[in-house]
């Protein structure tokens, strides 16, 4: 009844111009209004393939708001067979295809010049849920997971700080939150997927069946496959949380502190912060919770002992499970309010080696000023790379890795936003020099060349499931890999 509802919905809005085929000659669409002697017929679709300028507009930005690449057109799909039937029909006339759940990411990544977008937020069913897993739709969002998990005092592993993502968007890059330091990644809590290849084929893969597809897929940047269903894991969920805020005068005192939390599984969610001080500079925040159920409580004491945090700054609270993970949804309304939210977003990701984390960080905060970040949040939290198993999940080879995250806001200003660009390049160029590597969401003109470097020593398994999986490069183009 849901689909039908959308299908009826979407159906309305362009009865006006239904796209029935394309012409391979003009290469353009054809609508019953401008049919042409000869072109090829549109698969029947469950959904609506859209070509208005409205809906093209939209689908030619991404949060980031410094690339626009305009599609020819933009599919709803009404189901998984959609996704299928459009993919073959790209490959017959040779037109590129990329997925967008949220498009949360920030330099382009799912936008298309002259290509098929495929809208996933139209396949937001949850199928199934029981104690070991969920299977749910790739345009599920994690909020929409978790609500309904929480029904059965479940939650999956790990959430990202911000969880109004989908859950294909966040596993074909990787997905870390604040608990990556127990469980991973939300990449490495995936049992089974199934995927739509760039040969147009539905495909189910896990560990165990179709291995390679599987890894291929997995924080692969949709180069060989679009996620269309995954099957994730789910853990028993408290009900509370307790939260500490902790601050810290000296980097290394906090990045001392998050490296011994994390090997003693002290709390179950650790992060870190650079936040401004009363006087213009920089201090240290360390955030951590506890989840606990009632009668049950955390024993504070235990949980602050030995650790160096300024004495007499900490903040403590106790927030639901829920709320604790829904806990930026108030900053996203005041931001999406105040118009901020849909200001360019120059972000920077980094994962430096735990070896190299005070001297890295330090250097570039000493220089950061708030005009630098646009206020902006700017993170730090360690994850143990033991917890990490997927091959293209790339992080410095050492035990403990940090997240080194600008998450800069800039003005509608092309040379502020040329500084920041330019600022991300060097900054990147300096933690790679140093055994680093990026996290792929973010702002950073990359080549070719600095793809074959990212991904070695996996860079020949991902070109052998390219030319198996996608073997006519239609795949998510805007990555640049290929």
């Amino acid at each position: 009844m849901k689909n039908a509802s959308r299908r009826q919905v979407l159906q309305g809005a362009i009865a006006s111009a239904i796209i029935i085929g394309f012409n391979p000659a003009m290469r353009s669409w054809v609508t019953s209004a401008s049919a042409a002697s000869e072109f090829e017929s549109l698969p029947p679709l469950d959904g609506i393939l859209y070509t208005d300028s409205a809906t093209r507009n939209a689908a030619a930005d991404d949060f980031g708001h410094l690339v626009r690449r305009y599609p020819s057109a933009v599919l709803k799909p009404g189901s998984v067979e959609d996704i299928v039937r459009i993919v073959r029909f790209a490959r017959s006339h040779k037109l590129k295809v990329a997925a967008r759940g949220q498009a949360h990411s920030t330099y382009g990544q799912p936008l298309i010049e002259a290509g098929i977008v495929i809208d996933m937020s139209s396949l937001d069913t949850i199928h199934t849920m029981n104690a070991e897993g969920a299977e749910v739709d790739a345009g599920v969002l994690w909020s929409q997971l978790l609500l309904a998990s929480l029904e059965r005092q479940l939650t999956p592993p790990v959430l990202t700080d911000y969880i109004e993502l989908s859950v294909g968007g966040t596993l074909a890059v990787g997905g870390i939150g604040g608990r990556s330091h127990r469980y991973g990644v939300q990449v490495d809590n995936v049992l089974s997927l199934q995927v739509v290849t760039g040969a147009g084929n539905l495909e189910t893969c896990s560990r165990s069946q179709n291995r390679d597809l599987f890894e291929a897929v997995l924080a692969g940047l949709g180069q060989c496959g679009i996620i269309v269903r995954a099957t994730v894991r789910l853990i028993p969920s408290a009900q509370n949380s307790r939260v500490f805020l902790l601050f810290y005068n000296d980097l290394a005192a906090l990045t001392h502190d998050q490296r011994w939390l994390i090997a003693q599984k002290r709390f179950d969610y650790v992060e870190g912060q650079v936040v401004p001080d009363a006087s213009g500079g920089w201090r240290y925040m360390l955030e951590a919770a506890s989840f606990y159920t009632p009668p049950d409580e955390p024993d504070n004491s235990s949980l602050l002992a030995g650790l160096s945090y300024t004495q007499g700054t900490q903040q403590i609270e106790d927030k639901s499970y829920f709320d604790f993970a829904n806990r930026l949804a108030p900053t996203v309304a005041f931001l999406k309010e105040s118009g901020v939210w849909f200001y360019p977003h120059p972000w920077l990701d980094l994962f430096v080696p735990a070896t190299a984390v005070d001297r890295f960080v330090g250097e570039i905060v000493s220089d950061l000023t708030l005009a630098d970040t646009g206020q902006g949040p700017v993170l730090l939290y360690p994850v143990p790379t033991d917890r990490l198993r997927l091959p293209l999940f790339r992080v410095p080879d050492e035990a403990v890795v940090f997240l080194f995250a600008i998450l800069r806001t800039a003005p509608p200003d092309a040379s502020a936003i040329a500084k920041m660009l330019a600022d991300n390049r060097t900054f990147f160029e300096r933690n790679r020099d140093t055994g680093g590597y990026r996290y792929p969401i973010d702002a950073v003109p990359f080549s070719q060349a600095d793809w074959r470097q990212h991904f070695y020593p996996v860079w020949g398994r991902l070109v052998s499931a390219k030319r198996r999986y996608d073997p006519d490069n239609l795949l998510t183009p805007s990555q640049g890999i290929f």
